[in-house]
């Protein structure tokens, strides 16, 4: 599956990097977002790939859900696109946007891929083993190498959304004595706990799941944990509740090492 996933990322990030050099128009989606001729010329690959590889799997992606288009996922393994996630870094010229793809088996992402190509980094992820790709200029894979969270050291380092931060964060930090945070935007959030070079993220600002599902899965390949604040793993697939839109998610914190326990500073 991750060699699909692979395929359909490395095609429709270099959509994305074709269109960001031609230049594009934005328009402004029902919820206020933005969305680009990228956004959705990387969905229509990614479904291209995926309904050739997987046609018996639904698929979940924002740009189609946008759109009206929802597929029945219920008692299935699914999968969750987000063609282009921080499309608003993409629209003001950042280099953090990402595309994301996943598996979704019994609530649980369990595997996944986030590729960031302006940087020329992607992650993948299932089963317990992920991996950091370094993607070479012609958009192939020139270098693979095993990632895992590291312990939670005593001075940790916290990550935090680069537009969607909140008073929460901070209280968060403050009471659990983390004094180092850095903001950044997309799904690399989770990558960099997957890959040992932080250690927490707190989100306490909606996100839905195409936004998170990727980064998750890799991050639980690598070791780490997605967990809302009541201790419980997050999970997909959450329709038909009266509380909220169906694919939102709560608040929740990701955890990059072995060590996540909240305890009070």
């Amino acid at each position: 599956m991750l060699r699909t996933f692979e395929k359909a990322a490395l095609e429709a990030g270099k959509a994305i990097i074709t269109v960001l050099r031609e230049g594009f128009p934005v328009a402004m989606k029902a919820d206020a977002s933005p969305v680009t001729v990228a956004d959705e010329e990387a969905e229509r690959i990614i479904l291209a790939h995926l309904a050739r590889d997987y046609p018996e799997i639904p698929v979940v992606a924002e740009e189609s859900v946008a759109a009206g288009k929802v597929p029945d996922i219920a008692g299935r393994g699914f999968f969750l696109v987000d063609p282009l996630d921080g499309t608003r870094e993409f629209v003001d010229g950042r280099q953090e946007f990402t595309v994301n793809i996943a598996y979704i088996e019994n609530g649980a992402p369990v595997a996944g891929i986030v590729y960031a190509p302006a940087l020329g980094l992607a992650f993948s992820g299932e089963r317990g083993h992920a991996e950091r790709l370094v993607v070479m200029d012609d958009f192939t894979v020139g270098a693979r190498s095993a990632i895992t969270v590291r312990e939670q050291p005593d001075d940790r380092l916290a990550l935090a959304s680069l537009r969607h931060n909140s008073p929460e964060t901070g209280s968060f930090l403050a009471d659990h004595a983390i004094f180092k945070c850095t903001n950044i935007g997309s799904s690399l959030k989770f990558c960099l706990l997957a890959e040992g070079k932080a250690d927490v993220y707190p989100r306490f600002t909606r996100t839905m799941e195409w936004d998170t599902a990727a980064g998750d899965a890799v991050l639980r390949a690598a070791g780490g944990s997605t967990v809302t604040l009541d201790g419980m793993p997050l999970t997909y697939g959450k329709t038909g509740t009266a509380a909220d839109f169906d694919f939102a998610n709560p608040n929740f914190i990701s955890w990059g090492g072995r060590k996540r326990v909240l305890e009070p500073a």
